[in-house]
């Protein structure tokens, strides 16, 4: 059923060009305000609106749009600098399911894409209303708003009248819509970031005339670091720091500065980011920590009046190594080495160890922005930077939190198919995330949900620095593996066992190797080596010997990476470093991944320079069969189908939303919903569900169960009553029951234990044998809807044998998911059992993906247990708590 009209909040948001507009509705105090609106524009603008050039059309339409709201009926307003620069309205034709729509926007915002914006949140909150399209008329000879209709991504159907041109625009956001969307957002994006991280002119306020403050440390870096344009900076006392001009106060300065960097008190930031705003800065990067609510609200509102983006506050820095810019506006004690590496980090102190490890590692950075408390420039920006910059292969990110994860998974899942995308999963633990959300402004989140997003998104998740820098030197270096199968190579025996044994708990295979494999490499190897892989070539192997059984295995066709741990000896023939030139020249000779151990070595990881590539080099096995094992993964990754949401068929959302609207009319606070209506929602979404029937007296239950006995089945009864969750644990369930009297005696029984809070009992058959299993649906604050599956029962909780992904599910998700849990085995016939239904099983999923999709309100579904046989499944108990929900569209454009 179609909601309330409310009142939208206004956003900002980006157009084409970079700038910011925010986006509101209309109210009845805006009628003059649009009047003006009309009455700028020329009368050729005024004619392509109203097909007249009249004034008066423009005046009834101000009249108009500032009506009070109503549903099905809605006035959007774009405003920049406090001044109207685009409207759109809509009003449903009664009786249908279309609404009538108009578009205006001032002469001098056009081809900005203020029309295009307009329109998609239009469109996003008349599809809330149970609007399906918009009806347009326009004139032929507007092609501008002709071309900002068919350029929407939604299917817009045109016919002709005349000099009239009839556009329907259907509003369904399926996948091209989507995808059109993230595209016109990159662009904006991208453009917004300009002025931060390709500035033409820097000024730093609050630079120290003393060595030691942050401000000064900024602003030596930039000259160091040579910065490609002018550099001034704001001091009230001082007229010169570090041989760079000083101004009293940003108003001084003799131009506005794309990028202001803020190291003043915290107390004086929002100020100052007002004067920046006022002299025509277009970006912030505020350093300054310690920022209360009041003054970070103030910041923020202070950046969207005057369209600039921020860094920080309370970060590091940020820095841009591309030759025309060279900018270095951290306070870190050593300078970025130039490279092609992405890196975004909340922590300062995370960021200065990956820095300095991908300097030492000889791969260096593109570009560093240390995010701080992110109260606007995030990582999902960074990765669409990086993705269009020409210059980065690899991202990098330490994120703590996250504001919208339903877009940073659509931008991840897009640039992971291009370059590598690694993170330090932070926060994993309760402590953990009570240190990040200490310091952060977003939410920091569960351990599932993010490893949910990491993995739905191609995203390589390490658990530390070490292994996150591990990671990347293998991917910056070399090829990834075609598989998981490797061969271990070791000149020490004991090396060689270690290396196996973390491959395998890594999950890699170490496969045998053929006979007549062994064979080759036992006759090229010395007297007493192995060749059953490991492969151990004796500590006596000379260096082209050893070149010679790599360069055998890597041609074999039977394994698709090499470990090679090397140590030095004193019976070797050949030094350590001929033995490693030699791996080095068999790498560049096969082509085939290779990851070095040296235990002697001083650093964890190095990188072992040849003449066309390097080869990564590895302190401890684990490390490297490690970050192999995650190239392993990434190359999975990008062979799976880049397939949209599931869709299954037989879905009634409208019935559904019924249901849900008549539960939460007579329980305004929401709660765990009755049987009744947790049946219905399942039976609108195609869900199979055990049979069942409600009665309220022991006759009804008597009755009941007759007709659902079946040829001599027990039955069940379930109590039920308003709040009841555990039905276990207050042995709310009878079982097997047999005959009238039975039925009779557990129903006196319930009514009697229950006195007082008894609404009734389900009755259903005794189910038939099956595995037990978990499914549900849980609403996250900030990622949204997740969808859980698992090893279900009454042990589900102790087991925690779960595993989740967020919704919308694609095909290879739902795959992915049933795989997941530890009793995956189960499913496919556990020691000769006969598999269960998997293709019923994954239809559950893209169901209830579906359901938590459409229905904001479920705020979590427990079906427990779903009894899996090889012939179906069967739901037999469901459990669903509803809350009173507005609508929120995770792909709407729009600044936090």
């Amino acid at each position: 059923m179609p909601r309330t009209t409310e009142a939208v909040q206004p956003v900002h948001v980006l157009l084409a060009d970079g700038t910011t507009v925010s986006v509101r509705s209309v109210r009845p105090a805006d009628r003059d305000e649009v009047a003006a609106f009309y009455q700028g524009m020329s009368p050729q603008n005024l004619r392509l609106r109203f097909f007249t050039a009249s004034r008066r059309s423009g005046a009834q339409s101000a009249e108009r749009v500032s009506r009070p709201a109503a549903p099905g009926r809605g006035a959007l307003l774009a405003e920049a600098g406090g001044e109207a620069v685009g409207l759109v309205e809509y009003e449903r034709v009664p009786g249908t399911e279309h609404a009538d729509l108009a578009l205006a926007v001032a002469d001098r915002w056009h081809h900005r894409g203020v029309g295009t914006v307009l329109l998609e949140h239009a469109a996003s909150r008349a599809r809330s209303e149970g609007v399906k399209a918009f009806s347009a008329d326009a004139l032929s000879e507007n092609t501008a708003v002709l071309r900002v209709f068919s350029d929407l991504g939604l299917e817009v159907t045109r016919s002709f009248d005349g000099p009239e041109v009839h556009c329907l625009v259907r509003l369904e956001a399926d996948e091209t819509y989507l995808a059109a969307v993230e595209a016109r957002g990159r662009t904006a994006d991208v453009a917004s970031l300009g002025p931060l991280l390709r500035p033409r002119t820097v000024a730093v306020v609050g630079p120290g005339r003393r060595p030691g403050s942050v401000g000064r440390a900024i602003l030596r870096n930039l000259g160091r670091g040579g910065f490609g344009g002018r550099l001034y900076a704001v001091h009230p006392v001082a007229s010169e720091i570090l041989g760079v001009n000083t101004y009293r106060s940003v108003s001084d300065l003799p131009q506005a500065p794309d990028l202001a960097v803020l190291a003043v008190p915290a107390a004086a930031v929002p100020s100052v980011a007002q004067e920046c705003g006022g002299k025509g800065v277009r970006a912030l990067l505020v350093v300054s920590a310690g920022l209360g609510r009041e003054d970070g609200r103030a910041l923020l509102a202070a950046c969207r009046r005057y369209g600039m983006r921020l860094v920080g506050p309370n970060c590091l820095g940020l820095a841009n190594t591309e030759d025309d810019v060279r900018l270095d506006a951290t306070f870190a004690a050593e300078p970025s080495r130039p490279g092609t590496a992405g890196v975004a980090v909340q922590s300062g102190g995370v960021g200065i160890a990956l820095l300095a490890g991908l300097s030492q590692l000889g791969i260096g950075v593109s570009s560093f922005v240390s995010l701080g408390d992110k109260y606007d420039v995030s990582g999902n920006d960074m990765l669409q930077w990086w993705e269009t910059d020409g210059r980065t292969d690899l991202a990098l990110l330490h994120l703590e939190s996250f504001g919208n994860a339903r877009a940073f998974s659509r931008t991840a899942r897009r640039v992971t198919r291009r370059i590598p995308v690694l993170t330090v999963d932070a926060g994993r633990t309760e402590a953990g995330r009570r240190a990040a959300a200490s310091h952060t402004a977003a939410a920091a989140t569960p351990t599932v949900t993010r490893q949910a997003l990491f993995r739905q998104a191609g995203v390589t998740s390490t658990r530390s620095i070490a292994e996150l820098l591990e990671t990347a030197a293998f991917l910056h270096a070399q090829p990834l593996p075609a598989g998981r199968r490797i061969a271990v190579v070791s000149n020490a025996g004991g090396t060689g066992v270690l290396a196996a044994d973390a491959a395998v708990e890594s999950g890699l295979d170490v496969p045998t190797l053929s006979a007549e494999l062994t064979g080759g490499l036992l006759a090229a190897l010395p007297e007493g080596a192995a060749a059953t892989n490991p492969v151990d070539t004796t500590a006596a192997v000379p260096e082209d010997r050893l070149r010679d059984c790599l360069t055998a295995l890597a041609r074999s066709g039977e394994v698709d990476a090499l470990v090679v741990s090397l140590v030095p000896t004193a019976v070797a023939t050949a030094t350590g470093a001929d033995l490693t030139r030699s791996v080095v020249r068999a790498a560049e000779e096969h082509g085939c991944p290779v990851a070095v151990v040296q235990p002697g070595q001083a650093e964890s990881v190095r990188h072992l320079p040849g003449r066309d590539l390097v080869v990564p080099s590895y302190a401890d096995p684990l490390s490297a069969v490690r970050a192999l094992a995650h190239a392993a993964d990434r190359t999975e990754w990008l062979a799976r189908p880049t397939d949209g949401p599931t869709g299954p068929d037989g879905i009634d959302t409208g019935r559904a939303q019924d249901l849900v609207a008549g539960y939460l009319a007579d329980h305004a606070e929401g709660g765990w919903s009755d049987p009744e209506t947790c049946a219905g929602l399942l039976d609108c979404y195609g869900i199979p569900q055990t049979p069942s029937a409600w009665a309220v007296n022991g006759p009804e239950a008597v009755t009941a169960a007759r007709g659902l006995r079946g040829s001599g089945g027990g039955v069940v009864l379930k109590a039920y009553w308003p709040g009841l969750v555990h039905k276990t644990e207050e042995h709310a369930v009878r079982l097997s029951l047999e005959g009238d009297a039975e039925v009779a005696a557990a129903y006196r029984d319930m009514a009697e234990r229950f006195r007082g809070k008894l609404a009734g009992v389900l009755v259903q058959p005794m189910a038939r044998s099956g595995v037990e299993l978990f499914a549900g649906v849980v609403q996250d604050a900030v990622f949204g809807p997740l969808v859980m599956f698992g090893l279900g029962g009454t042990a589900t909780e102790v087991l925690a044998d779960h595993a989740a992904r967020l919704a919308p599910l694609t095909c290879q998700d739902v795959h992915d998911l049933l795989q997941a849990p530890r009793c995956a085995p189960l499913l496919a016939g556990h020691r000769g059992a006969e598999p269960v239904d998997l293709e019923s099983l994954g239809q559950l999923l893209a169901r209830l993906s579906r359901l938590a999709g459409d229905l904001p309100q479920l705020a979590e579904a427990d079906l427990n247990p779903v009894i899996a046989r090889p012939d179906g499944i069967d739901v037999v108990d469901v459990r669903m708590r509803l809350v009173p929900s507005r609508p929120y569209d995770p792909y709407l454009r729009r600044l936090r």
